[in-house]
């Protein structure tokens, strides 16, 4: 396969590995993206790649609560410009409110707002803004209490980030750190049982692979069975503690995790969602000059 500009570019940006590894971490794999970044990992040359380092898109993420239901919600639009318009504000809080009723984007889509379905609204927003403007998601949290945290907020209740946490127990205010400590963090999943197995499996192969070179390079090798049973188990239970919103320190008070902060505050985290806006969608760079000259030729 042919390795391109593009791709060694596109395999920098996402791992910060020089230009030279990244090259040949993409021909050791054929081409392989997902490959090549297990590759350089392998090697010590870059970290797990971020895929929301490389992605772009504009708009706003909403959250809304109602008793023990929290939602969020992302729309997306083709310019930050749109995201800070009064009506476009208007607009992504209306949707919001009314995914407290439905249980899925589908639903929402069809739910009533002011008299015709948010699909509806949405297409005349567009008209009127004269920007494409999508629905692309929601998701939602119930329990006992749920509290919600909208970073970078553009307004009440919408900006590029929200979450949503909620717990059991009577809250006095620690679900509101958490969904804090979530906006920050990013964990992948609530605790181990939650994982995706997949990730897991692909941690557990570029860790193993990693180990047994860098025991193979040391000048006092040592046994395997250390290998197998000491040092790769280390490794995936920090993967886990640093992965996971139960294992992970605390940001409030590092020396405890959120488990055992919210354990301590009488609570148990029962879900979370952490929503932020343009996550997984590419978006094609354009210098600033470009981009003005582009607007100017309409």
């Amino acid at each position: 396969m042919t390795i391109t500009a593009t791709m060694v570019k596109d395999l920098r940006e996402s791992t910060g590995a020089g230009m030279m590894d990244a090259k040949k971490a993409l021909v050791e794999t054929n081409g392989d993206m997902e490959a090549a970044v297990d590759w350089l990992r392998t090697k010590g040359l870059a970290k797990a790649a971020k895929k929301a380092d490389r992605v772009a898109a504009e708009g706003l993420v909403g959250v809304a609560v109602a008793g023990g239901r929290g939602v969020a919600v992302e729309i997306n639009s083709e310019t930050d410009f749109v995201g800070k318009n009064a009506d476009f504000q208007a607009l992504a809080r209306g949707i919001t409110e009314a995914a407290l009723n439905v249980a899925d984007v589908e639903a929402l889509k069809a739910a009533d707002l002011g008299g015709k379905s948010v699909e509806t609204a949405l297409t005349s927003a567009i008209a009127i803004i004269g920007e494409n403007m999508t629905l692309r998601r929601m998701a939602a949290v119930e329990g006992e209490t749920v509290a919600a945290y909208v970073h970078n907020a553009a307004a009440d209740g919408l900006g590029k980030i929200g979450v949503l946490v909620a717990v059991n127990g009577a809250d006095n205010g620690i679900a509101k750190q958490i969904a804090m400590h979530i906006a920050a963090t990013n964990p992948l999943a609530l605790s181990e049982a939650d994982l995706d197995p997949v990730v897991l499996e692909r941690e557990l192969a570029v860790q193993t692979a990693k180990a047994l070179e860098e025991n193979a390079a040391s000048a006092k090798p040592k046994p395997d069975a250390v290998i197998q049973n000491n040092i790769i188990p280390g490794r995936m239970k920090k993967f886990v503690a640093e992965s996971t919103l139960m294992g992970q320190a605390f940001v409030m008070n590092p020396d405890i995790t959120v488990e055992q902060a919210a354990k301590d505050a009488g609570v148990t985290v029962v879900g979370f969602v952490r929503m932020a806006c343009g996550e997984g969608i590419e978006k094609e760079k354009e210098d600033f000059a470009a981009e003005v000259a582009k607007t100017l030729k309409g």
